[in-house]
């Protein structure tokens, strides 16, 4: 009996798993861009059918980004082109804090959307979410304290 119990499981497992694959096959219609801020890099896929559901790292957007101001980075493209709650986004973002990620959500949104639809172009460009903040941390110099901070000097 344990034997059928196993076979008749198997089956109904075998046939959940179906529609599962052709769920996921309506769900690649998407738009895929990268966008970037110091070390980080969110690769950013904006599907164009959508309950406004937003994704980072496999988490909800409140519990990646727990202030009130990182979620309004990250959303400001979408904001700005009134987009906001229409289409849903998932987002993979690694290296750098948290604002840069949310800067690199933000920059990655906002090449989507000219994507979707190139009149989005004017308004994105005019809030400076097009252009990408190549700013890093410059790095340290042989004989220096920091990047540019010299040594104390001393008379004698």
């Amino acid at each position: 009996m344990t034997e059928e119990k196993t076979t008749t499981e198997k089956k109904s497992v075998a046939i959940k798993a179906e529609p599962k694959v052709a769920a996921d096959k309506k769900k690649q219609d998407y738009l895929y861009a990268i966008g970037r801020r110091k070390t980080a890099v969110a690769q950013v896929r904006l599907y164009k059918k959508g309950e406004g559901k937003f994704i980072v790292n496999e988490k909800e957007m409140p519990v990646f980004f727990s202030t009130k101001e990182l979620q309004d980075r990250a959303l400001a493209s979408l904001v700005t082109v009134g987009q906001d709650g229409k289409l849903d986004v998932t987002v993979k973002v690694v290296g750098g804090g948290k604002v840069a990620q949310a800067e690199a959500v933000r920059h990655g949104l906002a090449r989507t959307l000219i994507q979707l639809n190139p009149n989005f172009r004017k308004p994105l460009k005019k809030a400076g979410f097009i252009t990408r903040d190549a700013r890093k941390k410059e790095r340290k110099k042989p004989g220096l304290k920091g990047a540019r901070r010299a040594p104390q000097w001393t008379k004698r």
